[in-house]
Formats: structure tokens, sequence, C-alpha cells
């Protein structure tokens, strides 16, 4: 399965799904739905299993190699790209408490999960560890490896985390699409298919609308620093957003987002440092995305996202899905751990966010890349500020006759 077709794998296995459900409920065929009840609930084990590996496999040669690099600069960027992810979050917060409960019907989830089919048989397959124990671990050994020169165990997580890579892509990727068909057939059996979807159409409505205002503030706050037109700076972006649509990859995208980051007259030396790092560490579309499906879902199953509920998850996320890997469907999958163990997201849930998430993944990185550029103005401010007065000085020197 190629990488650019997963959304239309997904989108072909969703319908089928719909479709399947849909007959077999008109009909009143069960077994069909058993059988799908059971590759899902095996899938979904399996996958409950791959959580705390991925992520460690992710955030310990993340935050590792973060450490390998030094100077204020490193300090600086990743302050603010933090930042950035983390008021993307709250943004997406406080306008999902007020708009979806107005827009979403609760409880379309509910019912689906607690239908009478079952599937024929279910194979247990414990994690080796919990979900927060593994982020904790992944921390401290992240933040130890990342002292520790030529370690010999950082070049086995590197190969751990290439394992965890293959596993994702070409397992987990591969096969998510039937996964996700076969809970849409569960739920399309149910009766609240129609539901659903829409209330789907009115999430990504708001989603795209909240990642299109949150690139205008960036770019608002990046021209009252450059004392430039924001429209112009966020225009000469759109080669990179463009290119991050359809690679669904910051990394992919680093070239091109280098050339439209020169474009906008930024610091050779800092956006050649700042675009590769903030293509790993800032994630706010993702983010914005994340926020906005899971209190969808939540709503969704009759349930209400409160801030006490969301404050820790939106903090951990920045901080999670740091190094996710440069394929479609990376951000959720890093994701998926904070869902579970923090929102409790089981076995219907967390498919479903996968959909959602891959669903809009192009979207959601090119408003990743777009802020990066935001993100590179604003270092450059920040790190040359205090060298302008003498820059100017020259220039005016240069300029005076003799």
């Amino acid at each position: 399965m190629k990488k650019g077709s997963l959304i239309l794998n997904i989108f072909i296995a969703l319908i089928a799904g719909i479709l399947i459900g849909f007959v077999c409920r008109s009909y009143e065929i069960t077994f069909i739905i058993r059988l799908l009840a059971t590759f899902s609930g095996l899938f979904g084990n399996f996958l409950s299993f791959l959580i705390p590996l991925i992520i460690i496999g992710f955030i310990v040669p993340g935050i590792s190699s973060l450490g390998h690099k030094s100077g204020r600069g490193l300090l600086i960027t990743t302050l603010v790209c933090y930042i950035s992810t983390i008021i993307a979050g709250f943004l997406t917060y406080f306008v999902g408490s007020s708009l979806l409960p107005k827009l979403i019907k609760g409880a379309t989830l509910v019912e689906a999960s607690t239908s009478s089919i079952s599937p024929y048989f279910s194979l247990e397959i414990p994690p080796i560890m919990g979900v927060m124990t593994a982020l904790v671990f992944a921390f401290l050994m992240g933040i130890g490896l990342s002292k520790i020169k030529n370690s010999t165990l950082l070049k086995i997580s590197q190969e751990f985390n290439e394992v965890m890579l293959l596993v994702v892509s070409k397992v987990l990727i591969p096969i998510v699409p039937v996964y996700i068909g076969c809970i849409f057939a569960k739920l399309s059996f149910s009766g609240e298919m129609f539901t659903t979807l829409k209330n789907f159409g009115i999430v990504y409505v708001i989603l795209f609308s909240l990642q299109a205002i949150y690139l205008i503030i960036q770019y608002l706050l990046a021209g009252s620093i450059k004392k430039e037109n924001p429209l112009k700076l966020l225009k000469n972006m759109l080669p990179a957003y463009l290119t991050a649509v359809g690679t669904q990859s910051s990394a992919a995208t680093i070239p091109v987002t280098l050339q439209s980051v020169n474009n906008n007259n930024v610091n050779e030396e800092i956006a050649d440092f700042v675009v590769p790092l903030a293509a790993t560490i800032h994630l706010a579309g993702d983010t914005i995305t994340l926020v906005l499906t899971s209190m969808a879902v939540m709503y969704m199953n009759g349930k209400v996202p409160s801030f006490e509920l969301m404050l820790p998850f939106i903090f951990m996320l920045g901080v999670t899905m740091i190094a996710a890997p440069g394929i479609p469907g990376g951000g959720v999958m890093a994701a998926l751990g904070l869902l579970e163990s923090m929102l409790g997201f089981g076995g219907l849930e967390k498919p479903i966010m996968i959909a959602l998430h891959v669903a809009q993944d192009s979207f959601g990185t090119a408003t990743n890349v777009t802020g990066d550029g935001a993100i590179a103005i604003i270092i450059d401010y920040i790190i040359n500020r205090k060298k302008q007065p003498v820059l100017e000085l020259k220039k005016a020197e240069k300029n005076c006759p003799a």
C-alpha cells in the first residue's frame, strides 16, 4: 500500500464498512458483523500491545537527539515551538467547548459499542507495560542518553526506533483501513451511522477553520515583529503548504520550507537550524486536530471534556509527539497512548480517531510546516535583535558620503 493511497484506502474501507453494515442490518445478517467484530477485536488488542513500544521507540531517540544539539538557539526554538503548540491546543479547546456541545448529538458511539454483536472469540495480548510507565521511562531514557557521549544504548534505541517505524509503516498503516472499515460496519449495523457522519462533517468544518485562523494569528505576530505585511509572508510560504499537502510529511517538505523561509528574508544560518528542528517538534496542526477530534468523540459518547481533563492532555501532547515519524498517520499513532491513558479511549474510539486524523493529515501537516515559517521569523528576531542597532549603524556609515 503506497503512502499516498492511505486516505483513499481508508475512504474505500469506510464506505464498504457502512454498506456492509447497512445491508446486514436490512437483512438481519449477523455472522458477517461478528466476523468483522472478531477481526477488529484482535487487531485492537494487538494495537494496544504496540502502544507502549511505539511510545518508547519514538520518544527516546527524539528527546536524546535534541540533547546533542547545543546552544541558545536550541533552547529558544524548542521553547517557542512548544508554546506555539500549547497555544494551538488551548485555542482549540475553548473553541471546541463553545461550539461542539451545540452542534454534536450525544451518545452516538455508546449505542454502537453496547450493541448485542459480539466477536466469535477474542485473544488477549497484554502490553508489556502501562502507557504512563512507558511515557515516564521514555522521558527518563531520552534525557539520560542525551547526556552520554557515544552511547551504545542510544544506538540501540535508534535501531529500535527503526523497528517500530517498520511496524507502523508496514503492518499498522496497511491494516488500519480494514480495521476502520470493521468499526464503521458495526456503527452502520447499530443504526447510528448517519448521525455519526453528520457529526464528523461538523468537526471538519470547525477543524479547517481553526487551522486557517491559527496560521493567520502566527503570521500577524511574525509580521508585526518583522514589520512586514503578514499576508505577504504567508503567501511566500504557499509552496511549502502545497508541498506538505502532497507529501503528508514535514520532514519530506524541509527543502521547500527552507526555500520559502529564505524568501521571507530570514537569516540563512537560523533558517538552516530552525526549519529541520521545527519540522520535528512544532506540531500545532496535529495538536489542533487531535484536541478537537478527541473532544468531538467524547461528546458523541455523551461525555464532557472538562478543562481539568484536557489541560494535562494538551501539555503532554506537545511533548509526546516529538519525532513522530514522517509517514501518513504518524502523529495520531504517537498520540494513541495519551488518548488511552488520559482520556480513557478504547477499542471503538481509537480507530475513529485514526480515521478522523488521517483523513485530514495532509492539511494538518501543511499547517505544521507553514507555521514553521512564522517560528523561523520569530527566532530570527529574538536571536538577532541585539545585533540590529550595530547592523543599522554600519549600514548608515556605508551609505554616508565621505
